[in-house]
């Protein structure tokens, strides 16, 4: 079995994310069976008195393809791409489980994952999306068919193509939507989804939540939905609404998820590329100067991250002194153990130094399955340090600067699955089999003898070696459109930077990225000022009454009844209705009267559009959306999404020492 793994963004779970012609090419021959057509029950759309599934466990949202009914007992959310092969060896099982079960027992869900390093797949996936907004299930399918079965062909022409072919009446409308990057946003959206739930490759797919990695055999798929199958029933008999059934199953397969099973082919590497990683003050393992430094992003509870250990060892024994290996941290946050052990191993490291910090790292690794704060507290000890010391560094995240340097270390250099290797700046991703690493720890050797005869200094070599090696990327930037000028806003008038928002009162993500713009808040203080901007989106029923709401707040009772109001309804995106929107009103104190005259006659519509105005201007369409301004300036940073932490502070840093 294969797969394709792409370096994701990280941190992950938290990290996730927006909401937001030419002549027929003829198929070459194709890896995949294309399947007959749907029939109509199997693309129907999910009827509309049902619940959203944008907050399960493996999200699903409007703008994601489905085949199969939205009751169905069984879901399977399929990530993919449509230039990797491996996807294109899934399709045919897919056709089979279709065959097999039907759409009344099973139905599946498309969400885009395009891999870097398939220059095509983005593309591909923007396309299929415009094809899925002009002509819904049947068409995406359509062209989804064409594409796997094309899949040399990919290009703007094919696209245009297959859209034809697919029924959908403008077809050339997919090239001028490629263009002005129209479809961009969903499939950023699926992407971090997929870091959502850690599908760090393609194709990967969950199973009512169960995660099943790679082109597995028809048999193993079969298994996992008869599996499921059975249990989904057991829900319904014991009283579960049929519309609430996915949600349920993917939340408990979720919470009770064994870690993946490892592939058993190589993992693609991008060991052509020299990438500039600092190494800081981070631990290192081995003698300072070495022939070839290995630099190592890894996580003390992630499987993989402990398989890969042995192999370290082999190479530290079989190459001595030439190797140093430099740890950096990256928790993933679905493994809820990972940051305290980090938090505890850097105590121990402060008070024992770097010798003691690998023995808590080596006993870490070897307790990997057990791991609990009692547990890392008694490692530690163990470890030669202070019980009560590694209890507070844990409670109050007393190394989470420093850990999250290195997380935004790894997501500058596409390190966001665990364990990723940069040898000699080299990117070796996974835990690769001993040959791999020795391949390229023998051509960096090579190379750093090399220099040593030319004169390099021992101590110099890892500078010299990725001296012209890549950088991190610059973060995009964009011009401030003309503004409404009176919007909410959290912070002083006179604050270095001011953080704009576009959201969606209904938008998940929007939700999610609070807790990040908070700690904002708190570690910039006066520094930092937020603005929102209201960009509710066409597909959230909700979102245009919520944010009306929030305009009356505002003008009523200014940024503080505006803020008030926008936490109660971030605290339950369930209750948007109009009833839980007047209750809320009622509870902070507004003039009832105005607030009826305003909800009921739009009052507020003309500066909503405005908002919207403005993002458009901007290409702005999904949400949330961030332009970080440095004071004085006409232009700011880009941020699309709810992204990790560390992608904030490193942008308001850098427009912090930009400000007027």
């Amino acid at each position: 079995m294969k797969m394709h793994l792409r370096p994701l963004l990280a941190p992950l779970l938290l990290a996730s994310i927006a909401c937001g012609g030419g002549a027929a090419v003829a198929p070459t021959a194709a890896p995949v069976v294309v399947p007959s057509p749907l029939p109509v029950a199997a693309v129907a759309v999910a009827a509309p008195e049902l619940p959203t599934e944008t907050d399960a466990a493996v999200p699903i949202a409007p703008h994601n393809p489905t085949w199969g009914s939205r009751t169905a007992l069984v879901t399977v959310v399929e990530f993919s791409d449509f230039q990797c092969p491996y996807c294109a060896k899934a399709e045919p099982t897919l056709s089979a489980l279709r065959e097999a079960y039907g759409p009344d027992k099973l139905r599946i869900v498309w969400k885009n994952l395009p891999l870097s390093f398939h220059p095509n797949a983005r593309p591909a996936a923007e396309a299929a999306a415009g094809v899925f907004e002009m002509g819904g299930n049947r068409a995406f399918w359509a062209f989804h068919d064409l594409a796997f079965a094309g899949q040399r062909d990919l290009g703007t022409d094919s696209y245009e193509a297959w859209a034809r072919q697919a029924g959908v009446a403008d077809a050339g409308a997919i090239r001028a939507g490629l263009s002005s990057k129209k479809w961009a946003d969903v499939v950023s959206a699926d992407e971090r989804d997929a870091q959502l739930v850690g599908a760090e490759g393609t194709p990967s797919f969950f199973v009512n939540g169960v995660f099943v990695v790679g082109a597995q055999p028809l048999e193993k798929f079969k298994g996992v939905v008869d599996q499921e199958l059975a249990k989904a029933q057991a829900k319904l008999d014991a009283g579960t609404p049929r519309g609430r059934l996915y949600a349920a199953m993917a939340h408990e397969n979720r919470m009770h998820a064994p870690p993946p099973e490892e592939e058993d082919e190589e993992r693609p590497t991008d060991a052509g590329t020299v990438f500039k990683v600092p190494l800081g003050t981070s631990p290192v393992r081995g003698a300072p100067a070495s022939l070839v430094t290995l630099v190592e992003f890894a996580d003390f509870q992630c499987p993989f991250s402990g398989r890969v250990e042995a192999t370290l060892d082999a190479i530290r024994a079989k190459y001595g002194d030439k190797v140093r290996i430099v740890w950096k941290n990256q928790p993933l946050p679905f493994h809820k153990m990972a940051e305290p052990a980090a938090e505890a191993a850097a105590e121990v490291r402060a008070e024992k130094g770097d010798a003691a910090f690998w023995k808590m790292h080596d006993k870490l690794f070897a307790a990997q399955k057990d791991l609990s704060e009692a547990v890392i507290v008694k490692l530690a000890v163990e470890s030669g340090a202070s019980a009560g010391r590694v209890q507070a560094a844990m409670t109050t995240r007393k190394y989470a600067h420093a850990i999250e340097s290195d997380q935004g270390e790894a997501d500058d250099f596409g390190a966001g699955g665990t364990p990723t290797f940069f040898v000699n700046g080299r990117k070796l991703v996974g835990a690769q089999p001993e040959a791999t690493f020795d391949r390229l720890i023998d051509e960096e050797a090579a190379k750093a003898e090399g220099l040593v005869a030319k004169g390099t200094p021992l101590a110099s070599l890892y500078a010299a070696l990725t001296a012209n090696g890549q950088g991190p990327p610059e973060p995009e930037r964009k011009a401030l459109a003309a503004l409404p000028g009176l919007e909410p806003t959290r912070g002083p008038a006179t604050a270095r930077v001011t953080v704009h928002e576009w959201a969606d009162f209904q938008c998940p993500f929007c939700e999610r990225v609070e807790d990040t713009l908070k700690h904002l808040s708190k570690d910039y203080g006066t520094r930092v000022k937020i603005v929102w901007h209201d960009l509710p989106l066409s597909f959230h029923q909700d979102a245009g009454l919520a944010a009306q709401a929030g305009r009356e707040a505002f003008a009523q009772k200014g940024s503080t009844g505006f803020w008030a109001l926008h936490d109660v309804l971030f605290a339950d995106q369930k209750k948007l209705k109009r009833d839980d929107l007047d209750l809320a009103a009622r509870a902070l104190g507004l003039d009832m009267r105005r607030w009826a005259a305003a909800l009921d006659n739009g009052l507020h519509q003309r500066e909503i559009d405005d908002e919207k105005k403005a993002a458009e201007a901007m290409s702005i369409t999904g949400t949330p959306a961030f332009v970080v301004v440095p004071a004085g300036a006409g232009d700011g940073y880009f941020i699309s999404g709810a992204q990790p932490y560390t992608r904030f502070r490193k942008v308001v840093d850098r427009a912090l020492g930009e400000a007027r």
